[in-house]
């Protein structure tokens, strides 16, 4: 029996579009401190690969852990979810 894979699936904010074929999404996430229970917002960045170059600044989009396109891509863009 052959077991597939899960790959991570984020879903974030495109920050930036001004890369060939390249997006730089903000995903954030809530933490919550260890001591004073206290929620705050984390947020990171990653490059994603997006080859038709069809979104835009402050579109939603979700993206997949893929085969690393570059230094720093190894990500790409599945879908737009809003604009």
């Amino acid at each position: 029996m052959e077991t597939k894979k899960v790959k991570k699936t984020f879903t974030g904010t495109v920050v930036s579009n001004k890369m060939a074929k390249t997006l730089v999404v903000r995903v954030e996430r809530t933490a919550v401190h260890p001591k004073y229970g206290k929620r705050y917002v984390q947020s990171k960045k990653y490059h994603v690969h997006d080859e038709t170059m069809a979104r835009k600044e402050g579109d939603v989009v979700e993206f997949v852990a893929c085969r690393p396109y570059s230094r720093t891509k190894r990500w790409r863009v599945l879908n737009k979810v809003t604009a």
